[in-house]
C-alpha cells in the first residue's frame, strides 16, 4: 500500500528535485500537485526533461486537497504561515520547507521575516527536521519544519561536536558559500541572474541572513543559543553549499578528542561523511546526492570545520523524503542518492 502525497508549491526548483527523488521511491504516490505561477499545465509541461512524472496537472493552491495525504509545503513563509494550520485542523500530516515554523522565540521571528506570527501555538508540536538530531521525534511527528539548507550545513558540524559544545568560546564563525539554487536563484532577482553571478564572487545578507538565528538555537547545547557570526557568499555554481566553520575552545581540546567524538556522533549516519582532512571536502562529491561531507583540523585551542552539501538535496528535498520515511515508517535512505 502507497501514502498519499501532496505537494503544494510544486513548480519551484524545490519541488522538483522532491519530484525527481519520488520517482525511485515506490512507497509514496503524488496525487495533487499546485503551483499558482502554472497553474493548469501538466507537470511534463513544465519539466519536458522529466518524462517519468506522473501525468498530473497543476492546481491553485486554494484548491481542495486530497483527503488522507501528507502535504509537503514548498511555499514562501507568508503562504505556509496561511495553511500550514488548515492542514493540521483537518488531520493532514505536514512538511513544511518554509522559514516559518523554525524558531522558538516569537519575537525574534518577527524581527528576522518582517512579519506577525499568527500560529505560533503550533511551535508546542513542531520538529525541527534533522534526523541525524530529532529521529525519533520525527518518526512520531505530524508536523514537521524541514531545515534550511545553510543551516544544515552549519548545525549538524557543530551539534555532533556533543558535549565538547560547552567548552566553546563563541562567537562561532561561520563562512558559507553557496551555488544560486540555494541563495535565491529560485527567483528573478536580477542580482542572482546569470550575468551577474558568472566570473564573480560576493558575500551579501551580511549579519542579516534569516538562517543565523536558526542555526544559533539548533547547534546549542541547551536552550541558550550559541553567539555565531554568519556570513553567505554567492558561487557561480548551481547547486552546493560550503561552509567554513571556525570555533575557539576556552578550554583544551585535543584534535583526538574532535575525532573520536565525530566517529561517534556518525556512527551508522548513511548520509554523514567524516573525511580525512577538511582539504577533501568539495561540492562535487555531494552534489546531486544526500551526503554532508565534514572535514576538520586543529591549531591550539582553535577548529576548523569544512562541510559540504547539495543544498536541493540534504538541504532541501532530500532531507524531506528522510523525513517523509521516517514519518511513514520507511527505511530512511529510501529513494535517495547514496543510500
Amino acid at each position: 500500500m502507497t501514502e498519499k502525497l501532496a505537494i503544494i508549491g510544486g513548480g519551484g526548483l524545490t519541488g522538483r528535485e522532491l519530484l525527481k527523488l519520488l520517482s525511485h521511491h515506490d512507497g509514496f504516490e503524488i496525487i495533487h500537485i499546485t503551483s499558482n505561477q502554472v497553474n493548469g499545465k501538466t507537470l511534463r509541461e513544465v519539466f519536458p526533461s522529466e518524462a517519468y512524472l506522473p501525468n498530473l496537472t497543476f492546481a491553485k493552491h486554494d484548491s481542495e486537497i486530497p483527503k488522507d495525504c501528507t502535504v509537503v509545503l514548498a511555499t514562501p513563509n507568508e503562504a505556509s504561515l496561511d495553511m500550514a494550520p488548515k492542514l493540521l485542523k483537518k488531520g493532514h500530516r505536514v512538511i513544511d520547507l518554509s522559514g516559518t515554523f523554525r524558531l522558538h522565540d516569537k519575537a525574534k521571528f518577527e524581527a528576522v521575516y518582517k512579519f506577525q506570527h499568527t500560529a505560533f501555538d503550533l511551535m508546542e508540536q513542531v520538529v525541527f527536521g534533522i534526523p541525524e538530531l530529532f529521529r525519533l521525534k520525527i518518526k512520531g511527528a505530524k508536523f514537521v519544519s524541514n531545515p534550511g539548507c545553510f543551516s544544515t550545513s552549519a548545525i549538524l558540524p557543530v551539534a555532533l561536536l556533543g558535549d565538547l559544545r560547552k567548552k566553546i568560546a563563541g562567537p562561532v564563525i561561520i563562512d558559507s558559500k553557496s551555488g544560486v539554487s540555494g541563495a535565491g536563484g529560485r527567483t528573478e532577482e536580477i542580482t542572482f541572474a546569470f550575468t551577474h553571478v558568472y566570473e564573480n564572487f560576493r558575500a551579501y545578507k551580511i549579519l542579516s541572513h534569516q538562517h543565523e538565528p536558526e542555526i544559533s538555537e539548533y547547534m546549542a547545547t541547551g536552550s541558550e543559543p550559541l553567539e555565531l557570526i554568519f556570513t553567505p557568499h554567492l558561487l557561480p555554481v548551481y547547486r552546493g553549499i560550503l561552509s567554513t566553520i571556525y570555533i575557539n575552545f576556552k578550554e583544551d581540546v585535543s584534535e583526538s578528542e574532535i575525532l573520536t567524538q565525530y566517529q561517534k556522533s556518525m556512527a551508522g549516519e548513511t548520509f554523514l561523511r567524516l573525511l580525512p582532512t577538511p582539504e577533501a571536502v568539495e561540492l562535487r562529491n555531494v552534489q546531486n546526492t544526500n551526503f554532508l561531507d565534514i572535514g576538520f583540523r586543529m591549531r591550539g585551542n582553535t577548529l576548523v570545520i569544512v562541510s559540504a552539501l547539495d543544498n536541493l538535496g540534504k538541504g532541501a528535498a532530500g532531507q524531506a523524503l528522510q523525513n517523509l520515511n521516517l514519518m511513514h515508517g520507511y527505511d530512511e535512505g529510501k529513494g535517495l542518492v547514496g543510500r
